[in-house]
């Protein structure tokens, strides 16, 4: 079983989509682990505020079969793909890290170059896994996050339940 780190974010009707995709991501692939869920300003756009968080499953898909998963489970979201890289999402998941995988993986480049790109990507990984090293760098979330500034990024948590009504 690998070990993967993924991201997922929406800016549209964004309580019900990540509710809905965590819901999908523990019926594909059973426990999950979950960040604290950050609200932050659209980032390279002008958009509604997004939702992000981290989750970490355990899977014995590759990483090509985990890729078309997630994609099925944006598409059930309305995600259409080809959007422009910068645009709301209903959902949006990303592969961050799989194991201590790195370079192109059946076309998924490893780790994701958006960890060390956007605080709200590293921040709630550093949350879920302070200890746990970067693929490449292997340095630890948490050490990686008191070095990296992210100017203009500002990100809050908010609060998150789920599963929905416990």
């Amino acid at each position: 079983m690998a070990t993967v780190f993924l991201s997922l974010g929406s800016n549209i009707d964004r309580e019900h989509n990540i509710h809905s995709g965590l819901d999908h991501l523990a019926e594909a692939f059973g426990e999950l682990a979950l960040s604290p869920v950050y609200e932050s300003e659209a980032v390279g756009f002008d958009g509604s505020p997004f939702y992000n968080l981290v989750v970490q499953i355990d899977t014995a898909l590759a990483v090509a079969e985990l890729a078309e998963a997630l994609r099925h489970i944006e598409r059930a979201h309305g995600r259409v793909r080809g959007e422009k890289k910068f645009a709301s999402r209903t959902l949006d998941i990303d592969i961050l890290t799989y194991d201590q995988l790195s370079g192109d993986v059946d076309g998924v480049n490893l780790p994701r170059d958006e960890i060390l790109k956007h605080a709200f990507v590293l921040k709630p990984l550093a949350d879920l896994a302070p200890r746990a090293e970067h693929p490449v760098l292997r340095r630890g979330y948490a050490a990686l996050l008191e070095e990296y500034d992210f100017p203009g990024q500002r990100l809050w948590t908010v609060p998150f339940q789920w599963p929905a009504g416990i």
